[in-house]
């Protein structure tokens, strides 16, 4: 597969993940939150703040799509092995570091204002461990692609 024709997948598959979110973020997360209300009005109050919470947790993911476009654009100007890559997928590392640490927290916060169930607070664990999952993956992706841009610039130099 080209270059061109493999950043352009990567492109349309990252508009794709980032529709999907938006469905969770703006539709998804807002009416569970309100079937939830609606069959259990004592958490009314729990509303508001579980939906800003969730809305933060979900502005590191954009910001980590918004990087990975920038990948997607390297690698169709044939700078796949290049150390902007390598940058581009530590800053993802962080993101998703970040925002898994955020969102443990922040359950532990809302556990401690009384305004999350131990269920939820249990479950939470997939989401952080998931977020830790991709931070590892994406500083693996980032040193791999370090070595091999070095190794790249090193042949390049070599006649």
């Amino acid at each position: 597969m080209e270059q061109k024709t493999l950043s352009k997948w990567l492109k349309c598959i990252l508009i794709g993940v980032g529709l999907c979110g938006l469905a969770v973020y703006a539709v998804i997360i807002p009416l569970l939150g309100q079937t939830i209300v609606g069959q259990n009005p004592e958490f009314a109050f729990c509303y508001w703040p579980w939906l800003c919470f969730l809305w933060a947790t979900g502005i590191p993911c954009y910001v980590a799509l918004f990087l990975a476009w920038n990948v997607a654009s390297n690698i169709g100007q044939n700078r796949s092995f290049s150390d902007s890559n390598a940058k581009l997928f530590r800053w993802i590392s962080g993101l998703a570091a970040g925002d898994a640490a955020f969102f443990f927290i922040g359950n532990i916060v809302m556990a401690f204002l009384n305004m999350n169930h131990p269920g939820i607070l249990l479950l939470s664990w997939l989401f952080v461990f998931a977020g830790v999952a991709v931070a590892v993956a994406a500083a693996v992706l980032s040193h791999l692609i370090k070595k091999a841009a070095a190794l790249q610039e090193q042949s390049d130099w070599t006649i």
